[in-house]
């Protein structure tokens, strides 16, 4: 019996032992040349794009910084699913949650699916303005290994 409750109680503390975090690093270089909406040139507007993924708490960070726009920008946000080159919705509302000056800094919790989705590389990172109200500047999301 002793023997059994041993058991019992190894087995019960594994199990509301918390899940230890995988903290996954992720980066963005953004850029016109990867942009597939921009209409209006804006010679040297670039950006970069950086953060973390909690695969367990399901929490993305991020840290978005651009400049040499067309103008303000007037959105921020990731996109997805969608491969390079590929357009998406939007998914989080950088701008909406952190703010539209660079740089901004922020936080969401996502869904299991999403969380997935970034792993795979089928987030992007858009920054948009009056002159291309479809995205300035974008870089895919990549996992930093």
């Amino acid at each position: 019996m002793l023997k059994t409750f041993a058991l019992a109680a190894a087995v019960a503390a594994m199990m509301s032992a918390p899940a230890t975090a995988k903290i996954l690093k992720w980066s963005a270089t953004l850029d016109q040349a990867q942009e597939t909406a921009a209409k209006v040139k804006a010679p040297g507007a670039t950006g970069t794009a950086s953060g973390t993924l909690d695969t367990v708490k399901h929490v993305l960070t991020w840290h978005v910084r651009w400049s040499h726009l067309s103008g303000h920008a007037t959105g921020v946000h990731f996109h997805g699913p969608a491969k390079r080159g590929q357009n998406a919705g939007v998914l989080v509302n950088i701008g909406k949650d952190s703010g539209l000056k660079t740089p901004t800094s922020g936080h969401v919790r996502l869904k299991a699916k999403a969380v997935k989705e970034i792993e795979e590389g089928l987030w992007y990172v858009n920054v948009h303005t009056k002159k291309n109200p479809g995205g300035e500047i974008r870089g895919q999301v990549e996992v930093v290994k």
